[in-house]
């Protein structure tokens, strides 16, 4: 498919650069097959869900990725920033650096240059291996929770690229780049459509019935990068790691069995249902990398809805929800939020997906 099909002119004032306050007073744009839109806000969502449906929330925890350290070569040196996007190993972490041509395989770099310390005044590392576009194996001289708390110590909240070339990231960017129920560390990036929960949203959704189940995927820095390929058939997915466990899996499929409807909070809970999925449309459990790609055509076996903010043009995820609500639909949806001054991306308004009936026949040649 043509990346073109999913591109859109979005005005540089509709992106949010702060969350709405409180979290559920943001807009909510109900999106069903057809161009059948409806403005509510997030708080009004009990109303349009019901007894026996089954909200799925990631609950990955954004850690401190984004470093600035300097590269030290012999006599000369550098400043340099990585962003972490996805730990293989107790002390080893694939990341992106930036610039990139500033960095080899066998280079020291020092991090917490900036001004920050931490735990023993330091946190050094060796970059092991270069690959293509920037992305390097960083070995760490700390290793497991020794390792976490120094990351915590000098280590930024790694904003979306959107947001950080507006304005630096600040102490409110900890607690407002984290959804309320995180707590799996390992994301260095939040999934967006879980901000917008509020203890308050959960007990009026427990008050009608509605369940909460949790699956865990560490949502990388991958997810910012843009598709540069022509065609969709030319683009490479990264990695990211995630678990389904065996009782969120049995509840899911307990749900739908009795005639509740799944609910993904996020593109990356979908992403992993559908990783988790089998043949038969039953979720099972799961754990490993997943670089599930899902385009218009791709038929879905898990989720009946899925609530999400809106997405950059030309990007995986608007291709994901192009595939879950159908084509014309998401562009009727995108340019109705656009008139109608929607806030986009991560600290943005969000939408609510009805799934669509069939596959995009014709977006499969």
């Amino acid at each position: 498919m043509k990346v073109d099909l999913f591109d859109f002119e979005l005005p540089e004032e509709r992106i949010a650069l702060r969350p709405a306050e409180p979290r559920d007073s943001a807009r909510l744009l109900v999106v069903r097959p057809g161009h059948d839109l409806e403005d509510r806000t997030v708080d009004q969502l009990p109303s349009l869900l019901r007894v026996g449906d089954v909200l799925v929330f990631n609950d990955t925890k954004v850690i401190p990725a984004q470093l600035k350290g300097i590269r030290r070569r012999g006599e000369a040196a550098a400043q340099v920033e990585a962003t972490l996007h996805m730990r293989v190993a107790p002390d080893r972490w694939q990341a992106f650096m930036r610039p990139a041509k500033r960095v080899a395989a066998g280079d020291r770099i020092h991090f917490g240059h900036d001004g920050n310390s931490c735990f023993l005044g330091q946190l050094d590392a060796t970059v092991i291996e270069k690959g293509e576009a920037g992305e390097v194996l960083l070995g760490f001289d700390l290793s497991g929770p020794f390792l976490d708390e120094a990351l915590h110590a000098v280590g930024h909240i790694p904003l979306p690229p959107y947001i950080a070339s507006k304005r630096d990231d600040d102490e409110r960017d900890r607690s407002d780049y984290q959804t309320i129920y995180a707590r799996e560390e390992g994301a260095v990036a939040a999934p967006t459509a879980g901000l917008h929960f509020t203890p308050e949203l959960f007990a009026a959704l427990d008050a009608i019935g509605v369940e909460r189940r949790f699956v865990t995927l560490h949502v990388g820095a991958g997810t910012f990068l843009p598709v540069k390929a022509d065609d969709t058939a030319d683009h490479k997915m990264h990695a990211e790691t995630g678990s389904v466990s065996t009782e969120t899996a049995r509840a899911l499929n307990a749900a739908k069995a009795r005639g509740g409807r799944i609910v993904a909070v996020g593109t990356t809970s979908l992403r992993l249902l559908e990783s988790a999925a089998r043949e038969d449309g039953s979720v099972g459990a799961w754990s490993g990398p997943t670089d599930i790609f899902i385009t218009p055509g791709y038929r879905f076996r898990t989720a009946d809805m899925l609530m999400t903010n809106f997405h950059l043009p030309r990007s995986t995820l608007f291709m994901l929800v192009s595939a879950f609500c159908g084509l014309d639909t998401m562009r009727a949806a995108y340019a109705h939020a656009i008139t109608d001054r929607y806030r986009f991306y991560s600290y943005g308004d969000a939408s609510l997906l009805y799934r669509a009936g069939e596959p995009d026949k014709e977006l499969d040649d």
